[in-house]
């Protein structure tokens, strides 16, 4: 580790790992995001480094009185290293309005593993979003190149959307997987076993591409809650992450 900085809420802890990769834990302090909030996490990651990155616990969107709550994650990998970008389920709670960001620039030869799961409402507490804004953006360039762009929109009437077959019918939890790597075609297969079909308990898909030198996996889970949607996110990040396997505050 060669510089940490941290200011208001925002909070980093490195707990004692030995060994490669370089584990680290972001808190928002502050409990939650709500309209007006604005929270940023830049990482970088040196040449032939790796590092992990996970957050302490669910990130909670609540109902917005005005304005809207943004998260912006800025990640960099210099050549040849590796990052894992790994936080726990954002919860999304009925009329939050929430933007987020992803902007990644891998080096050549650089990996990246990265995921977002979104649960929209928390059903265990006979809660669910409604009504709302919610907006999902990712650019991801690898050797300058750009790699992946999506933008994912839902609002104002959220349940109406998500009812629709074409967006995750009426499924309440949500995960995007990216996997930057050479060897992501290798592991298509293994990935759409452990997304399986709607009798697992939710339903997905798995696809690759070939990007210049390397490749990229792209996988879309959907679950009814955050329960189900969690026992196929561990077993596919235990694949995709290699000896690094699961962070620990996943497991607690």
């Amino acid at each position: 580790m060669q510089r940490l900085y941290q200011d208001g809420s925002a909070k980093i802890r490195l707990p004692a790992v030995q060994g490669d990769p370089l584990e680290a834990v972001l808190i928002n302090t502050a409990g939650g995001l709500t309209g007006g909030d604005r929270l940023g996490w830049t990482i970088e990651v040196g040449a032939d480094a790796s590092a992990s990155i996970t957050t302490q616990a669910c990130e909670k969107v609540y109902r917005a009185a005005a304005d809207r709550a943004e998260t912006s994650v800025g990640l960099r990998v210099g050549s040849g290293g590796r990052i894992a970008w790994l936080p726990q389920e954002t919860i999304v709670f009925d009329r939050a309005a929430f933007a987020r960001t992803l902007d990644v620039e891998l080096g050549d030869d650089a990996e990246a593993l990265m995921l977002e799961a979104t649960l929209f409402g928390r059903l265990a507490m006979g809660e669910r979003m409604v009504q709302g804004s919610f907006h999902d953006r990712w650019r991801v360039r690898h050797g300058g190149a750009l790699v992946h762009a999506e933008d994912f929109r839902l609002g104002p009437d959220i349940a109406a959307t998500l009812q629709r077959r074409a967006a995750t019918g009426d499924a309440l939890a949500v995960a995007t997987v990216l996997f930057v790597s050479p060897q992501a075609e290798d592991l298509l297969g293994k990935v759409r076993a452990i997304i399986g079909d709607p009798g697992t308990g939710g339903w997905g898909g798995a696809s690759f591409w070939s990007v210049g030198r390397s490749g990229k996996l792209l996988a879309r889970l959907c679950a009814g809650d955050g329960y189900q949607l969690r026992k196929r996110l561990v077993p596919l990040v235990e694949l995709l992450n290699g000896r690094a396997g699961l962070p620990k505050l996943w497991s607690l």
